[in-house]
């Protein structure tokens, strides 16, 4: 993990800003969803993106009975699906 120098305080609502250029480089505009995630005693932000239920791909994703699914998944389930017949 790289440190940027950057260091600033929680607020009494429990936020904290990031800064511009950090927002900037990672393509988070205002009202994007970010992710958090924790790993052992440090805490991940992450901008979201939606991923395979399967395989966690980010890549060609469709949504099928309110899940989210990649192309090659998909594929893979027609597949299994045609064997069944």
């Amino acid at each position: 993990m790289k440190s940027t120098g950057i260091i600033r305080k929680v607020d009494e609502l429990g936020r904290v800003v990031i800064p511009i250029e950090l927002r900037n480089q990672f393509g988070i505009y205002e009202k994007d969803p970010i992710e958090i995630f924790v790993d052992g005693s440090t805490i991940v932000l992450k901008k979201y993106e939606p991923n395979c239920i399967f395989c966690g791909s980010t890549k060609k994703i469709v949504t099928y009975s309110d899940k989210l699914i990649c192309s090659k998944c998909a594929e893979k389930i027609n597949k299994l699906a045609s064997n069944l017949d």
